[in-house]
């Protein structure tokens, strides 16, 4: 971006909060409508990553905007002072026309709202549009999620009912339905690899109605005031406060230059328990790099030009860190 652009008038730039629960599709969308416009230079991409290796900042480091990663907590809850930081200085040294934020997928948008809504803030910028990409088969299986996966859908203008290719058909308008009737006063748009229209995307958002026809939900003994896996207590008032915490999110790593055996990384993969449900990065095997995005049990390939290392981000439920990392590094082979 031109630093020239901070020169012209002063208005206010519309700031669009990408939200979805892990591996719904924020960083495809977000890279589609990166792909919309040839001249970005007046937009800011803010990427929060809820583990410590940025990953999505890679994906989107040839889209031509200024992207900004935020790594290591969650920006509704851990690193909102960092937020509110990051977007008074992309104000002061970029004053953009629109900023784009993907939140982590752990991430609750009433929080993030809270941080929008500061008069600091709103003098510059103004939050045009919450758009919530969810995936098909997990509005299938809600009951099991809570109170954070409820508010990224009704705090939402426009929900991307994503992967409807993976779903039967049948299903497609019963799902829908259903969430028309929770959510009578937002746009849904069933999509496969989130594609829609930028005149869909960009219309203004009509203004919410909160608190219509709320889910029951099952409750994790963590949501009910019990130790975590790090052994501390937490009261329901701080869950609300800290979702990804509260019910026992686990995020960690792995950065090697060494190569895998690709046939014992796959079994690796397969032989996972449920509790691990996101990994994300590129992967070195002995011809190529891979990135990978496991999601629930599925995986997805695509070929990545880069560092030849392997760079994962995990993702679980109270997930054991070093036994699962002690699994992965029994695939490692010596570099030739």
């Amino acid at each position: 971006m031109s630093e020239s652009f901070a020169n012209q008038p002063e208005s206010k730039a519309d700031i669009i909060l990408l939200a979805g629960f892990l591996g719904a599709g924020k960083t495809t969308l977000l890279k589609k409508i990166l792909s919309w416009e040839a001249d970005l230079s007046e937009t800011v991409v803010l990427v929060n990553e809820f583990g410590d290796i940025g990953i999505d900042g890679a994906l989107l480091k040839d889209s031509g905007s200024d992207v900004i990663e935020l790594t290591s907590g969650c920006i509704c809850c851990t690193l909102s002072a960092d937020l509110h930081q990051s977007l008074t200085r992309i104000w002061k040294r970029f004053k953009p026309r629109r900023i784009l934020i993907e939140a982590s997928g752990v991430a609750d948008p009433k929080s993030i709202t809270t941080v929008l809504q500061d008069p600091q803030i709103g003098r510059h910028m103004q939050l045009k549009k919450i758009i919530t990409v969810l995936e098909a088969d997990i509005w299938g299986a809600r009951e099991v999620f809570g109170q954070l996966f409820y508010n990224q859908l009704e705090m939402a203008n426009l929900i991307l009912l994503n992967k409807i290719d993976l779903m039967a058909a049948e299903k497609i308008p019963q799902f829908l339905a259903e969430i028309h009737e929770v959510i009578p006063d937002c746009q849904v748009v069933p999509t496969i690899h989130c594609e829609i229209d930028p005149e869909t995307l960009w219309t203004q958002a009509q203004p919410k109605i909160f608190g219509l026809k709320p889910i029951q939900f099952f409750q994790p003994a963590a949501l009910n005031g019990k130790p975590d896996s790090s052994g501390h207590h937490h009261s329901p008032e701080e869950h609300d406060s800290h979702p990804a915490k509260s019910i026992n999110f686990v995020t960690f790593s792995f950065h090697d230059s060494r190569i895998f055996d690709e046939a014992c990384f796959k079994k690796f993969i397969t032989n996972l328990p449920w509790e691990l449900f996101r990994i994300k990065g590129p992967v070195r095997f002995v011809d190529r790099l891979e990135m990978l995005n496991f999601v629930g049990g599925k995986s997805e390939w695509s070929p990545w030009e880069g560092e030849a290392e392997t760079r994962l981000a995990f993702i679980g439920w109270k997930i054991n860190e070093q036994e699962t990392l002690k699994d992965l590094k029994r695939c490692l082979i010596e570099t030739p």
